[in-house]
Formats: structure tokens, C-alpha cells, sequence
């Protein structure tokens, strides 16, 4: 278990200041995509590794503060005051504190909320208590990045991740590339508000079922990483970069098929995927266990123009949305305060 430092010397933060203990400390964690695992068997010694995007727009913002107790305002008040009594108690800390939600990442959809919420939570109070904690650290504290260290790395830094999955046990999977997503590109988000994603004990049951993933398979995802679809976010080539996507997005669909249900967990974000394709569209798939699809789109002109196409041929399901965001480029914001930012409006 990572122990963290009492601090007695000034923190780096710009915003930090002598007898900031006591301020609300506020942060802002990002959603992320993750686009899909390249070796699930470890043949080679080091197990999974994964690639994926963090996103603007869609995030999990908190205030904590100063307490004699643990106390959670808003929502999912005990999966928050959970996270919270775990990370004081692993740190020996008799503290308490107020831990006030404003936003959450939908849970189970997708998009890395649990993830970002223990991130957050215990970023805070390690900010409180002024104690050194890297996410790393925090995330390895409360028994995050068991398979994939994307999250993680969307917290710290942002933009386009690859993680070189877990060599060494309880270690969280190291991010070796990390590349500036382009400015213009958008993602188009396909929501089926009426599923949630495989998690907890059966996720955990569905990778022990999974069919055996050969050295081939796992051959020719890396390949396809390495040699198209990395040089093509930092070229800037969409369509070589779509149909990279669009290869990983098959080869671990099927492969998590007898798990989910087939190549997508939910049957109408398949539907909306496979009318996305219809129009020339490449860069599509699921993020995760979903439910969430995504498609990679090379403006917001073009993803507005495929937000009414969408929204248009299933307006009778009321239960998918679609929304359109970008990638991110820059991780979590943490300051500490008295004024709490407003959030920004985000693209619809």
C-alpha cells in the first residue's frame, strides 16, 4: 500500500498558499473513452494494455471541506462516503470531512466514473490533510487501474493515452504514450439511458469467461496501434486513424461478444453504429462494457450534421440520445478556494 507524505515544504500548485489547509478544495475530473484492450492473455508478461481518449465537457466536479466527520451532500452519498472512509482509514487519518457532489460522470455507461469519482474524492482529501499523493498512489490506495490505466492517466495529464498494461501485480498499468488530440475533431456519444455496463463482481466473473486471446490476435492489435492508428492522431489523418478504430472496435467486440450479448451491450447503440457506418462513417465502436458508442467525426460542422441525421431516423427510442464533445487535452482541475467555479457549457 502507497503512503503519502505529511508535506513540509510548499507544494507546487500555483494556487497554493501558506494556510490554505483550511479552504474548500475543489475538483473537476474528466470522462475518458476506452477504445479497447490489445492483450488480455500476457503472453509476453505484461497483461491487457489499452488506449483511450479523455473528454471534454463531461466530468465529475466536488467540493470537499474541512469536517469532525465524514458527510456527503448531493449524490451517491454512500458511494462517496465509501470512498472517502477508506482512504482516510488507509491513511491512518482521524480527520474528517464534507465532501459535496455538483456533477457526476453517469455511472456504469461507459465513460470511467468510478474511476474519476475515487480520484477526485481522495485528490481532495489528500489536498486537505496535506499529504504528497499522486494518482497513482491514490488510485492503487483505493483499488483502482486493476486492468487499465487510461483513467488515471486522464486525471493527471488528458489527451489520447496508451497504457502498457500490468507487469508487476497491484501496479497500475503505466502510460507510455500520451499524444495532443486533435483540436477539431469531434466524438459523437450514442447514450442508452436505459442499460448500464457491465461492472464490479461481474465484470470481474465476465473476463474469467472470456475465450483464450491468441499471441496472434495480440500481434496484430499492437501492430495496428503502433503503426496506424498513433501516427495517425499525430498526423492528423482521420480516415487512417478511423479505420484503426474501427479494426480494434471489431477484433475486441467480438471477442467480448459472449460476455455482453455480441459486438455491443446494448441492441439500439448497435442499430445507431451500424446506420453511422451506412453514411461512410469509419471511426465507430463501444467504449469499455459500455453501453456508450462513440463516432469520430473530422469537425463540429460534420458532427452536427450527423447529430441531426441520428436524432432524426430514431426519434421514436426515447431512450438513446446522442451528444457531441471533444477530446481533451489537460487532465483534472484541483484548486483550493473560497470561490467554486462555475462549470462551462458544454456542446450539445
Amino acid at each position: 500500500m502507497p503512503s503519502c507524505r505529511k508535506s513540509r515544504l510548499r507544494l507546487r500548485e500555483s494556487n497554493r498558499m501558506p494556510g490554505m489547509d483550511s479552504l474548500p478544495v475543489y475538483v473537476e475530473a474528466p470522462a475518458r473513452l476506452h477504445l479497447g484492450f490489445l492483450d488480455l492473455e500476457g503472453s509476453l508478461g505484461r497483461q491487457f494494455g489499452s488506449l483511450g481518449l479523455t473528454l471534454d465537457g463531461i466530468t465529475t466536479r466536488i467540493v470537499a471541506r474541512r469536517n469532525n466527520c465524514v458527510e456527503v451532500l448531493g449524490d451517491s452519498t454512500g458511494r462517496v462516503q465509501g470512498i472517502a472512509e477508506k482512504f482516510l482509514a488507509a491513511k491512518g487519518l482521524t480527520e474528517g470531512c464534507q465532501i459535496e457532489v455538483l456533477d457526476q460522470i453517469p455511472a456504469h455507461s461507459g465513460l470511467g466514473s468510478g474511476t474519476q469519482l475515487s480520484l477526485a474524492v481522495g485528490t481532495a482529501i489528500s489536498r486537505l490533510c496535506s499529504l504528497e499523493c499522486t494518482p497513482q498512489d491514490i488510485a492503487e490506495t483505493l483499488d483502482r487501474g486493476a486492468r487499465s490505466g487510461v483513467g488515471i492517466g486522464a486525471f493527471q495529464q488528458g489527451g489520447f493515452l496508451l497504457d502498457a498494461g500490468k507487469g508487476v501485480p497491484d501496479s497500475v498499468p503505466p502510460i507510455v504514450s500520451r499524444l495532443r488530440f486533435p483540436s477539431a475533431w469531434r466524438v459523437v456519444l450514442f447514450i442508452d439511458s436505459t442499460l448500464r455496463g457491465l461492472h464490479g463482481n461481474d465484470e470481474s466473473t465476465s473476463f474469467a469467461s472470456l475465450p483464450s486471446f491468441s499471441p496472434e490476435t495480440a500481434a496484430y492489435l499492437c501492430h495496428l496501434v503502433l503503426m496506424q492508428i498513433l501516427p495517425a492522431v499525430f498526423e492528423r489523418d482521420l480516415e487512417a486513424f478511423s479505420k484503426g478504430i474501427s479494426g480494434l472496435q471489431r477484433c475486441i467486440g467480438d471477442h467480448f461478444a459472449s460476455a455482453q450479448g455480441g459486438r455491443y451491450t446494448s441492441r439500439a447503440v448497435s442499430e445507431a453504429i451500424e446506420y453511422t457506418e451506412s453514411l461512410g462513417i469509419e471511426g465507430v465502436g463501444q467504449s469499455s462494457w459500455g453501453p456508450m458508442g462513440f463516432a469520430f467525426v473530422d469537425s463540429e460542422i460534420q458532427g452536427h450534421a450527423l447529430l441531426r441525421d441520428l436524432r432524426t431516423r430514431f426519434a421514436a427510442n426515447e431512450g438513446l440520445q446522442f451528444k457531441i464533445v471533444s477530446g481533451k487535452n489537460t487532465g483534472a482541475v484541483v484548486l483550493q478556494q473560497d470561490r467554486i467555479p462555475v462549470s462551462k457549457a458544454v456542446e450539445s
